[in-house]
Formats: C-alpha cells, structure tokens, sequence
C-alpha cells in the first residue's frame, strides 16, 4: 500500500493514462459491493465521513475526475496567462519594425508614427511604429518580471490563508483587462507600458503562486506529478500559441489585435476558473464520495494545522530549500532569455519573416508542453513501480532539466550557419528544460507541504529575479554586438545553470524537513 504524507513517502505516481498500477478485480469487486451500484452525484442529500474507510489499495488514476478537470482549468489559465505575458515579445517586431516608416531625427522615442502609405512588407497597415531601442525593449520585457516578484512571496502566504480560488481568480482577470489596455498605452507613451507590465505582473504573481494552495489539498502524493505537469504545461503550449500565430495575427489585422484576443482569452477563462475551481475537495458541490475519500485519505497523514505562523529562522538555514532556490535561479534564467528573445533571435539571425518567425518560435515551446507532461507521468511511473527512489527522481529529473539544454544552448553560436541544426537546438533547449517540473520545481511539495504556497512564492520570486536580470543583460549584449553578443548570452546562461545543478545534486532532499512539522514551529 503506498505511503501518503510521511516524511520519506513518495509524490508521485504513474500517469493520468494509465501508467500507475491497476487495481486488482477482487478489490475493486469490494469497493463496488461497499458503495452500491453507484457513485453520488452533484447535490448529494447525505455523505459518510472520508475517513469512514481505509484507504484503498493502489488505483489507477481516473482521467474523468473532478481533480483532471480542475488540472485542465489550470492548464488553460496558465496558457491564458503566458500568451498575455509574451505577447509583447512577438507584437515589439512590428511595433519597431525597420521596414516600415523610420523615426525622424527628433522624434519622441515613445510617440507612435503613422504610415500613410501603408506598411512596406507584410504588416497591417495603419498600426503604430515606435522608436524604441534595444535597451527599451529589454526594460519593458523584464518589467513584468518586477511585477511578479511583488507579488509572489505576500500572495503566496495570503493564499494559504483566504483561499487561492479568488485571489487566483482576481489575479488572472486583472492580467486579463491589463492587456486589453496595452495597445492604448503604447499610444500614451512608453513609460505608461512599462507601468501597464509591472501592474500585470503584480495580477500575475498573485495566479501563479497560489496554485500549489490547491494542490496540497486536491493532489494525491502519488499523483503530485502527473497533475501538476498537467496544470504547469499550459505555460509552455501557451508560448506555442501565442508564438505561431502572433505574427499571423500581426500581417491580417494589426499587431493591437494580438493584445486583444488573448486579454479577450483570459476574461473568459475567468468565468471557467471561478465556475470549476474550489479551494478544498470537502467542499466543492460536484465531487464524487468516491473521488472525494481517495483525496483526503490520501492526505490524511499530512500536517494538516490552520496555525499560519512561519518558521522563517528554520527555513534560511535549511540547505534543501536554498538548493531549490538555486534550481528555480538557474532554470529561469535561461527559460526567460528563449521565452523573451526567441522571436527576435529568430529574426535576427535566422532572418525569416514574422510569419515564419513566428511558427518557426512555437515549435520549441510544443516540445516543452509535450516533455512537460511526458516527464510528469514518467517520474510517477518510476516511483509507482518503485523503480527509483522519491530523491533520485527529483535530482535525475532535475539534472536531464538543466544540463541538456545548457549543452544545447552552448552549441548554437557554433551552428548558426546551419538552418536546420539551429531549429532543432532551439527545439530541444526548451523541451528539455521543462524535465526540471519533474525535479526541484515541484521539491516542496515533498519538504514541506504545509509551506508549499508560500515556498513556491519565494522560489518563484528566486526565478523572476533571474529573469530580470537575464532580460537586462541579454538586451544590453546583444545591442553591442549582435554575433559575439549572443555567444556571450548562451555561455552565460549555460554557466548559471551548471551552478545551480551542482548546488541542488549536493544539498537537495525528498524529505519532510523538521521545520515543517507540527511540534517545531516557531512565531513569526
């Protein structure tokens, strides 16, 4: 029977297809003749108590339940959210474009210039250029990571306290509305977008973090994996998306477009959120008995406290947690670079249209989105069968997340002259990188569940930090010199991320630490 919340029990099983163990006939037999015929459904007039019964043998995952569906919303709300956050990367190729009208002499740097003839190449007539240089440009892509780091670490606690539904919620539709008033703010001025970016990146802080909120409470341990690769690979399919048909969008209706349908996106992934999602599986009206005793048995064994008081003292001296910092450091750094500068480096040194720019950018992030929820169902694989160990796991996937592409990213100035090896280390530089959600990114689920939100937050607040520094010096070195400047991009981000697996193989952990039980908590 596998072990749910000890201190050494694993968090992951095998995947939402069937990978995991099935149950065996005679056990399901007593499970069907001890419930009846069949199961309850929304409304409910009478429940018996989840911990009525023993926990169930092992079982397989239900790909129909409630709990997959909540992962599907939150895969959607993820993707919602990163085609929002990149939209700026693919629409700033036809705001600054070089093709069209140029900026006279003594042009405001943010005052937008009409074409009157129409624009000279493949972009919608009538949409406003801008002035705006490189290092504006690396600004106003890393401003929204000043956002988000606002807001990681407060949201994050806060979530564990009134419930991530709303502030979630709350969240991605200020995000929502924050990018339908982009294009409006360009015309305004630059400064008003960077403002408009660091407000969505507060909106976004806010969803981001709170997700593992409701995972420590709807997630099985053995299936930890499986759901939140689910949930987390929105992000990268997003980036697809928005990547392949942001240009399209651009040529046919104008680069303002790509802000208004994906804000237009989000608003309705709002009402999708706050009709599906709730905070805990006790109280949500349509959830199974059967569904709903598997989850909290399998819970039963976690802290459970409502005390919030943090050990702040216990968690800076606790070498695990400061390796999972260094993981979330490492592989933002160079994730931010490809998710910020894929189009451009594309364009620059590929010198592909945006069209093709633009679909030429989606391929890697399709890559990470499938490798995102491949490498979830195969960690839960591997400790469902009791084929590796719950640390192994989590420092194989981590190792396969951060050296493949750092390897992959060191050799693309050298191939640059070759079309076809480019496009296939870009392809696998975010693919493989995504292996990490398997590894570090999900470690405090492990460590320390009680704390998972608020860790997340900081841990995420570790990566956002990277990502404005990344963004920064990326738009500084290349502005000096486009060929040797991306050279110098790629070893860097390549030397961050052998540090931060080196960091995380010699201090990471799998078990619940002391600081995150019941009896060692201290005052904040």
């Amino acid at each position: 029977m596998p072990r749910a919340g000890s201190g050494n029990a694993r968090s992951d099983c095998g995947s939402c297809v069937g990978l995991s163990s099935p149950r065996s006939e005679p056990v399901a037999a007593k499970e069907t003749q001890g419930r009846g015929a069949s199961a309850p459904t929304c409304g409910a007039a009478s429940r018996r108590s989840p911990m009525d019964e023993k926990p169930s043998a092992r079982r397989g995952p239900d790909v129909c339940s409630l709990r997959y569906g909540l992962a599907v919303v939150m895969h959607l709300s993820n993707l919602s959210m990163i085609t929002q956050r990149v939209s700026l990367s693919i629409a700033i190729i036809a705001m600054v474009n070089g093709t069209q009208q140029p900026a006279p002499a003594n042009a405001s740097a943010d005052r937008p210039l009409q074409d009157p003839s129409g624009p000279i190449g493949e972009f919608h007539a009538g949409s406003s250029v801008y002035a705006w240089s490189p290092e504006t440009q690396g600004i106003l892509f890393s401003s929204i990571s000043y956002g988000i780091l606002l807001t990681l670490i407060p949201s994050g606690y806060l979530a564990g306290i009134f419930g991530a539904k709303h502030m979630l919620g709350a969240g991605l539709l200020a995000s929502s509305l924050l990018s339908l008033c982009t294009p409006l703010a360009a015309d305004l001025g630059v400064s008003l977008v960077m403002v408009i970016r660091v407000a969505q990146g507060m909106a976004q802080g806010m969803a981001w973090t709170g997700q593992f909120t409701i995972w420590a409470k709807w997630a099985p341990p053995l299936e930890r994996s499986k759901l939140t690769s689910i949930a987390g690979s929105g992000a990268a399919l997003g980036s697809s998306l928005i990547l392949c048909v942001g240009g399209l969008i651009s040529q046919a209706l104008g680069w303002p477009f790509i802000f208004y349908i994906f804000g237009g996106l989000g608003c309705v992934c709002c009402l999708l959120w706050f009709t599906v999602i709730y905070d805990d599986p006790m109280g949500h009206p349509c959830i199974s008995l059967r569904e709903q005793e598997h989850i909290v048995s399998s819970l039963a064994q976690q802290p459970t406290s409502p005390r919030r008081s943090v050990p702040l003292k216990a968690m800076a001296r606790c070498l695990p947690l400061w390796a999972i910092f260094s993981g979330f450091f490492s592989h933002f750094w160079l994730c931010t670079v490809i998710v910020t500068y894929l189009p451009t480096y594309v364009s620059s040194v590929l010198h592909v249209s945006i069209r093709e720019s633009g679909v030429l950018s989606a391929l890697p992030f399709v890559a990470a989105s499938t490798c995102t929820v491949l490498g979830g169902q195969l960690a839960d694989f591997l400790l469902s069968r009791d084929l590796l160990g719950l640390l192994t796991v989590r420092k194989l996937f981590s190792a396969l997340g951060l050296l493949l592409p750092s390897l992959c990213a060191v050799a693309l100035p050298f191939v640059a002259s070759s079309y076809m090896t480019t496009v296939v280390l870009l392809i696998l530089i975010p693919g493989t990188s995504n292996l990490c959600d398997s590894g570090f990114i999900i470690n405090t689920l492990d460590i320390a569940p009680r704390y998972a939100s608020f860790l997340m937050g900081i841990s995420r607040g570790f990566g956002l930090l990277a990502g404005i520094i990344s963004s920064t010096a990326t738009g500084f070195l290349i502005s000096q010199d486009s060929a040797s400047g991306w050279r110098h991009v790629f070893f860097l981000a390549a030397a961050v991320n052998l540090f931060g697996l080196v960091f995380y193989l010699t201090f990471g952990r799998a078990e619940l630490q002391d600081w995150a039980k019941e009896r060692t908590l201290t005052r904040l």
